[in-house]
């Protein structure tokens, strides 16, 4: 026989063997994820033997909390109320005050965009202390 020969019944029983090693330790990693999943499986029967259990009284609850929820609006309308009774105000004056707008009084800004106002380039400016 020669060399070449002897090398390649060699490098075949070398890759059986590498086979040989890497399917024992799959087999072993998938032993291992089976027991896993068996104590899982375990689990998730006592979770539902459990929730089986509780679920009669989440519909109670469930319902409990849609009357609650159908009722806070007639709740909030009395707290406003209470909160409105006892809350303290200042006394209407006697000479009752012009209405304002809530933002002040307004100023028109066309004059500025046409350089006609008190920060335009113009000969007229319309702030007297400039003048």
């Amino acid at each position: 026989m020669t060399l070449l020969v002897i090398l390649s019944v060699v490098d075949i029983l070398l890759l059986i063997a590498g086979l040989a090693f890497y399917l024992f330790w799959v087999g072993s990693l998938l032993t291992r994820v089976a027991g896993n999943l068996e104590e899982c499986a375990e689990l998730v029967w006592k979770i539902v033997s459990h929730a089986e259990l509780i679920g009669p009284g989440v519909e109670h609850i469930n319902q409990t909390g849609g009357v609650v929820a159908g009722a806070l609006p007639l709740l909030y309308g009395m707290a406003e109320g209470i909160v409105a009774g006892v809350t303290p105000r200042e006394p209407e004056p006697a000479v009752p005050l012009p209405a304002m707008p809530a933002s002040g009084t307004r100023r028109s800004r066309l004059h500025e965009a046409v350089g006609f106002g008190r920060y335009g380039n113009t000969a007229w400016q319309s702030d007297p202390d400039q003048n």
